[in-house]
């Protein structure tokens, strides 16, 4: 970000005000319908105990690389966010929000945007682990059932990721006010380094995994890939579970954010040429096009629904 846009100070009129409450609410609507959603895939059957089985020993070793990962990015977010704090504070001294320091907002933003990504990448497999035993249950006597417990698993992770990074924003522009533009530096980078960290780990995990059970199997003891005797099918299922569910979602909230805060930084860019009534409804309209974004796809969602048909069910 150029300095001049971070250095922008932001005034809200009474108008600019109630369209961010519009944008908080459709935000935390996000949330609220995605949580309602996912009650409704756990209502559905889990299948049999051998499915629940295998279920849970997915969920187990893809929670222990999860919490594994969060201690090994805990350090490096720790000494980055005192990085931050001293950066910021000795690029802006005396600049202070509610009598706050600017860099211990800005590291606090940082720790929230990466508790974001991370929280999306969680959900994301959370559901995936939660769907997949669902959707083969379903699978076994309508088509029709197990393609909407798969779309709307996905829909839950969906809905929370974007619902976070809306609230996010809209939040530091509400808290901040006019010291805005700095605080979401700090909030998109986060956001971007657990992404990193998500979908870069996951996806050595998931290689790494793939590899070694095909080796096991398929190489040395002559059976097919994926076979169950192989038990090293779990640790692949728990690679394609941490990569490409928990790591897919981090990085589509990383991009999400930091996709906002560019169209954000742009409308800011405009100072120079427009009135402050122009260029603040562009900065408005970057928040509100994401929340009509977000009522548009839970319409979509409960759109998608299979077709019943005898002669395609099993």
């Amino acid at each position: 970000m150029a300095s001049s846009e971070a250095n922008v100070k932001l005034v809200f009129t009474d108008q600019d005000k109630m369209f961010l409450y519009v944008s908080l609410a459709l935000a935390l609507l996000a949330i609220v319908v995605g949580f309602a959603i996912r009650g409704w895939v756990l209502k559905q059957s889990p299948g049999s105990e051998k499915m629940q089985e295998v279920g849970a020993a997915i969920k187990d070793g893809a929670m222990a690389y999860l919490r594994q990962q969060f201690r090994t990015m805990s350090i490096f977010v720790v000494l980055l966010a005192v990085g931050l704090f001293f950066l910021f504070n000795w690029k802006f001294p005396g600049v202070e929000i509610a009598g706050v320091p600017i860099g211990l907002w800005l590291a606090v933003s940082f720790v929230l945007g990466v508790l974001a990504s991370y929280v999306a990448g969680y959900v994301g497999m959370v559901m995936a682990v939660a769907a997949n035993m669902r959707v083969a249950s379903a699978a076994q006597t309508s088509y029709k059932s197990s393609l909407e417990i798969g779309f709307r698993a996905g829909a839950v992770a969906g809905l929370v990721t974007v619902g976070m990074g809306l609230l996010g924003a809209t939040l530091i522009f509400l808290l901040a006010g006019e010291q805005a533009m700095k605080l979401l530096i700090g909030f998109g980078f986060g956001g971007s380094l657990a992404a990193l960290f998500m979908r870069v780990g996951g996806g050595i995990f998931t290689k790494a995994a793939d590899v070694g059970a095909d080796l096991v199997g398929k190489v040395e003891a002559g059976i097919p890939e994926d076979d169950p005797r192989n038990a090293a099918t779990i640790a692949d299922n728990v690679g394609d579970n941490v990569g490409d569910c928990a790591g897919m979602a981090a990085d589509v909230f990383e991009s999400y954010e930091v996709t906002l805060v560019a169209a954000i930084i742009l409308g800011a860019a405009t100072a120079a040429i427009f009135d402050q009534s122009t260029w603040m409804k562009l900065i408005i309209f970057a928040l509100m096009a994401r929340g009509v974004g977000i009522v548009a796809s839970i319409l979509g969602i409960f759109f998608v629904r299979g077709k019943n048909d005898e002669k395609m069910d099993p």
